[in-house]
């Protein structure tokens, strides 16, 4: 640990050789506690013969095996730190986050005290960054799910760590015997009530929130600020979000898209629309790889983003494919001078990437196209195939605003084939069967119906 852990604009105002220096002696640390302490790592490098002590920095990184999704999956217990010499708060879970896997066995992260106070420490340093402050009052539009969202419980610490006020919504579909949860129009009035500066959620909620306060004339002027993640978001659909933000005469326009997992915590614009700056880069290293070879790549150069916690004590990941494809730079940030690793999107999720009619085509292209379409109000895309032998069939599901539905469908298969080189099939439907703010957390963009092969 340094002396600028706590001091956040010491932590941010450090030199490149100073960070650079300070991570390579987090990861010698971290590497003698895994040593003595994690299942998984202890057993896969004695496997490999490595002698761990012989890592001293963060040249010698790339001698760690990658550790996949799929590893984590399997037996997230064995990625837990366990040393029962360390100190209470080291030991104590004070959480469990859900992450990677499917939607009825999500995989367990585990938290000690220690790591709650961590995030805490990287959720200042992001505020600092994205400029969030003790004045703002947070409406935290994440839903609470049967396995809650990371965003959801972190938005909390966000707003503890400082001293914001915050206030959440709870919708999303009801489960479970208590009937908590809230309305779309509840939130709203949520955010009106409490005149929230910044609005915190998934994107397409956040979207849809601000649609619903302009039909309901509700006075959310005081917000300044959409913090959105969750799930991807385009320029398009960010532009849309400063549309609304304009059309009902709030404070600002600025939308804060806030990359990140629960395994990474969240990463921080200091301009819109630029990279995401490693806000704590004494707890995390990030670096572009070759998935195959594993090895760094070049500054710049488009790889899989591989995330190396330096100061973690329950779930800890050591070179950990998010499964992401991004750039990462290094150096002072043109825009702020702040130093640092910083992600460079395009961020293309590796497994969404899809064959249909033969051609490989990225999804992200053609959200992002209907996404600039101001006549939709809500859009699917679905890819279907009768049976094995039938061909696929790309279809478009759309739900317009009220204007001219054969102007709109042109439009739409304009756009898709200048996307994505496939000519679509569309179907118009009403808004709610494509997104019901009510039943689903987000708004699923791309679904793929095929059979399986």
């Amino acid at each position: 640990m340094t002396s600028t852990l706590g001091d956040v604009a010491a932590s941010l105002a450090r030199s490149p050789d100073a960070i650079a220096e300070a991570q390579s002696a987090a990861l010698r640390a971290m590497l003698a506690l895994c040593a003595r302490g994690h299942a998984y790592y202890r057993r896969e490098w004695t496997g490999a013969g490595l002698d761990i002590a012989s890592i001293r920095g963060l040249d010698d990184l790339a001698r760690l095996p990658l550790t996949t999704k799929d590893a984590l999956m399997a037996e997230p217990e064995a990625f837990r730190l366990r040393l029962p010499d360390l100190p209470l708060e080291e030991r104590a879970i004070a959480e469990v986050i859900h992450t990677t896997g499917s939607t009825a066995m999500p995989t367990p992260v585990y938290n000690t005290t220690h790591d709650v106070l961590a995030y805490m420490f990287q959720a200042r340093c992001m505020a600092a960054i994205a400029g969030l402050g003790e004045h703002d009052v947070i409406a935290n539009l994440f839903p609470l799910t049967p396995a809650p969202m990371g965003a959801f419980q972190r938005s909390a610490q966000n707003a503890f760590a400082i001293g914001a006020a915050i206030v959440s919504a709870l919708p999303g579909a009801p489960f479970g015997a208590f009937a908590i949860q809230r309305s779309l129009d509840e939130a709203v009035r949520l955010v009106a009530l409490h005149r929230a500066t910044v609005v915190w959620g998934v994107t397409s909620f956040v979207r849809r929130v601000l649609l619903r306060a302009l039909e309901l004339k509700a006075d959310v002027t005081a917000v300044r600020l959409c913090a959105v993640a969750g799930e991807a978001s385009s320029p398009a659909l960010r532009e849309e979000l400063r549309r609304l933000m304009r059309e009902l005469g709030c404070a600002g326009q600025r939308v804060f898209d806030r990359y990140g997992s629960t395994e990474l915590g969240a990463l921080a614009q200091c301009r819109e629309d630029g990279p995401w700056h490693n806000p704590a880069p004494d707890l995390l290293h990030l670096a572009a790889v070759d998935a195959e070879t594993g090895q760094p790549l070049p500054e710049g150069e488009r790889g899989w983003l591989a995330l190396t916690h330096l100061n973690r004590r329950g779930t800890v990941l050591l070179r950990f494919l998010q499964g992401d494809v991004v750039a990462v730079e290094r150096g002072r940030c043109p825009d702020c001078g702040r130093a640092g690793e910083r992600v460079v999107g395009p961020v293309v999720r590796a497994k969404d990437l899809v064959k249909v009619k033969g051609m490989l085509i990225n999804p992200a292209v053609l959200l992002e196209e209907l996404a600039r379409l101001p006549d939709l109000a809500e859009f699917q895309v679905v890819v279907r195939r009768d049976n094995a032998l039938a061909p696929d069939e790309l279809v478009v599901r759309v739900a317009g605003r009220g204007g001219d539905e054969l102007a709109m469908t042109a439009r739409v298969v304009a756009a898709t084939r200048r996307a994505v080189g496939v000519s679509p099939r569309v179907e118009c439907v009403a808004a709610g069967e494509i997104y019901d703010p009510a039943r689903q957390p987000k708004a699923v963009r791309f679904v793929d119906r095929r059979p399986a092969p």
